[in-house]
């Protein structure tokens, strides 16, 4: 993902050679707490957040499941999404309620990895979903008649399998590596969860041979999903723009702009957070712009897609009335 592509390949690193190096076990997350006085609505703040977000999608899930008529590529795909954002966000929204309760929280360095590990490899996996669920919306609108024998079942189901093993194989080389970093001196990540960067500022190695690695990786595992989904909205909107009658430009633009919304988010949040210099050099802006993107992005699938979808919409309000009867 992006969070590797803003390393400073030529970023000096401290010479530790001779100096006594304590082995650091665990580090302290110091998540909110230059805002201390305002924790509890902060945390009620998120904690609604939270439970929105999974509500949300678990609802998602539940109305594709339920409505038949829902059992198609672009539902499949938005479902497999919906699974996505439940442990996407699961993995980052417990442990930053705690840190905005507690003012130093401490965790281990292998959990620490691991909530690193488990966080990117759902961020490059819905790059990659994202991806699949853009060119299934190209061959809908710009090949309807190849689209039925196209998107079939069992390219759905590969493009959405490889979009998950891809994501937790991208980190496979990395995660050794960080993993046998020194950590002799702070152990303080001015964070509220367990990013890369953070991780191995606090090195007092040389990290050059685990940066250029880690930006190579990351240059395959995030432009090339992006640049595939790019280029699939190219050409949606190159056909929707020949259609000559308002109503079918509108119709067109419909089945795609719920999907279209979320990308917008989910890549410009990443890049304001991990392209953006002025980001990196302020924390406080960092934490904010990384809410964003590990909080309300979530929260904005079952949104967007609950608000802008007709068949969605109608299921939801079978399911729950026929609960309520």
């Amino acid at each position: 993902m992006f969070f590797w592509v803003s390393f400073s390949l030529c970023e000096d690193m401290p010479d530790v050679e001779g100096e006594n190096q304590t082995t650091i076990t665990e580090f302290i997350l110091l998540g909110f707490g230059d805002l201390h006085e305002l924790k509890i609505p902060i945390f009620v703040v998120f904690l609604a957040v939270y439970i929105v977000t999974l509500t949300g999608n678990i609802l998602i899930i539940v109305t594709v499941s339920y409505n038949h008529n829902l059992h198609n590529p672009m539902y499949f795909f938005l479902g497999n999404l919906s699974v996505l954002e439940v442990c996407y966000t699961t993995s980052i929204a417990p442990k930053m309620l705690k840190t905005i309760l507690v003012v130093q929280e401490e965790v281990s360095f292998s959990a620490c990895l691991l909530q690193f590990y488990i966080f990117g490899s759902l961020a490059v996996a819905e790059c990659f979903l994202l991806a699949a669920m853009s060119y299934d919306r190209y061959l809908a609108i710009c090949k309807p008649l190849h689209y039925a024998s196209t998107m079939s079942f069992q390219l759905c189901f590969q493009l959405a399998v490889g979009s998950w093993v891809i994501g937790f194989l991208s980190l496979v080389i990395t995660m050794p590596m960080v993993s046998r970093l020194p950590f002799c001196a702070s152990k303080e990540i001015d964070h509220f969860f367990c990013d890369l960067t953070p991780i191995i500022k606090l090195s007092c190695g040389d990290t050059y041979m685990v940066r250029i690695p880690a930006f190579i990786i990351a240059s395959l595992v995030s432009f090339s999903p992006f640049l595939l989904t790019l280029l699939s909205y190219y050409k949606i909107i190159s056909t929707i723009l020949k259609i000559p009658s308002a109503t079918g430009k509108q119709k067109a633009f419909s089945t795609c702009s719920s999907h279209l919304i979320v990308v917008s988010v989910f890549y410009g949040t990443l890049m304001v957070v991990y392209a953006a210099p002025i980001v990196n050099q302020w924390p406080n802006l960092n934490k904010v712009f990384s809410m964003l993107y590990t909080v309300v992005t979530p929260l904005i699938n079952p949104i967007v897609y609950s608000l802008r979808n007709t068949e969605v919409k109608e299921t939801l309000r079978k399911l729950f009335s026929k609960n309520s009867f």
